[in-house]
């Protein structure tokens, strides 16, 4: 007749413990992943504004960088709190025509340029654009922030 040894409850309870550790270390890394997915964040950074006068007609060059972790699309540009209108303002993103409400898509981590060209003199949201007048310039996305620059006419 033989006899049957089981495993002693030491080794038993120490097996069940290392299990139980395994499997939270692998759930905790599973939830960090999934939290990453639903917290992204759009963040568009205004690195620079520069206003330039060149034969009657005004140009703002604006650089935007997505410093956020989800893909952003700015969608408008508000100039004094109005937003643009073709024409008499008239705005390219990255080389190519940009019509109100049009979505434009920038990745995390991506830069564009937004051109905003206006004639010396425009008649825009109850003032007139001309030389020494401050400008707010605000870029509007398709999630409903808004990231104001405001720059000087030269």
């Amino acid at each position: 007749m033989t006899t049957r040894k089981g495993i002693s409850p030491v080794i038993a309870t120490v097996i069940i413990v290392a299990v139980t550790i395994a499997v939270a270390i692998a759930v905790a890394f599973w939830m960090t992943g999934i939290v990453g997915l639903f917290t992204g964040f759009e963040q568009v950074q205004v690195v620079s504004a520069v206003p330039n006068f060149n034969n009657g007609q005004f140009t703002i060059t604006i650089t935007v960088k997505n410093t956020g972790t989800a893909p952003a699309s700015p969608d408008n540009v508000f100039i004094n709190g109005v937003p643009f209108t073709n024409p008499p303002i008239a705005v390219t993103y990255n080389n190519t025509q940009w019509n109100p409400g049009e979505a434009k898509p920038l990745p995390p981590g991506a830069q564009a340029t937004i051109i905003i060209s206006f004639n010396d003199r425009t008649g825009w949201a109850g003032g007139t654009l001309t030389h020494g007048v401050s400008v707010e310039i605000k870029i509007h996305t398709a999630a409903g922030k808004e990231y104001p620059k405001l720059v000087v006419l030269p």
